[in-house]
């Protein structure tokens, strides 16, 4: 196992995080997928129980990527919110998070989350994809003619039987790279991959390869 592994993405040097994020060091960028900020206090309103600390914890993450990195830009492949932007303690949280990285070029992909976040006042950039070639990056991991597609939305996990429970998942498809959720409180999806096709497994900070079908 290891922490970081280097990946070579339609010919571009791409270093995989076993913390869920990609980083893309000719841009000095580092890309994630579906944050979900808030998203255990929208379950909480509804009556449903969850331990607290989850958006904090989740940016406590972030920054560490942050700083082990020498980033210029952070993108999220959609879902930055979960619901409502209610102004909650996790609004605050982020407010601090922004302060301290006011420098950061912070840019978000519209999920389908997303509804309320051209009214949330979150200090980002929002974009429906974005080009930047060799890539197209957007929330939804639908295949381009001519770009390498890097996406997020399926939160792809992996079934490891022999520790009993699940773990978000990199699915390296054919032009296609699926991020798994960098959220915490997140369910998802087990993927049956191709031929061809690799998931790496995100497991207590650390990639596990699985075997190629």
């Amino acid at each position: 196992m290891a922490d970081e592994l280097p990946l070579l993405l339609a010919g571009e040097p791409m270093i995989i995080a076993g913390t869920r994020a990609l980083y893309w060091p000719a841009r000095q960028a580092l890309l994630i997928a579906d944050l979900h900020l808030g998203k255990a206090d929208v379950f909480r309103r509804a009556g449903i129980a969850l331990p607290s600390g989850g958006t904090s914890e989740d940016l406590q993450r972030l920054q560490v990527l942050l700083d082990e990195h020498a980033c210029r830009e952070l993108w999220i492949l959609g879902d930055i919110l979960h619901g409502p932007a209610h102004r909650a303690a996790w609004y605050q949280q982020w407010l601090g998070w922004r302060e301290r990285n006011a420098r950061l070029d912070v840019h978000v992909l519209r999920g389908n989350h997303d509804r309320q976040l051209p009214h949330a006042q979150l200090q980002v950039q929002i974009h429906e994809e974005a080009r930047l070639p060799p890539f197209l990056l957007r929330h939804e991991p639908t295949p381009d003619a001519a770009l390498h597609v890097i996406a997020g939305h399926l939160h792809p996990q992996v079934a490891l039987p022999s520790l009993r429970r699940r773990f978000p998942a990199f699915w390296l498809r054919e032009r296609i790279t699926v991020l798994p959720a960098f959220s915490a409180f997140t369910a998802g999806i087990v993927p049956a991959p191709a031929r061809g096709e690799r998931m790496l497994a995100c497991v207590e900070g650390s990639l596990v390869q699985l075997p190629a079908p």
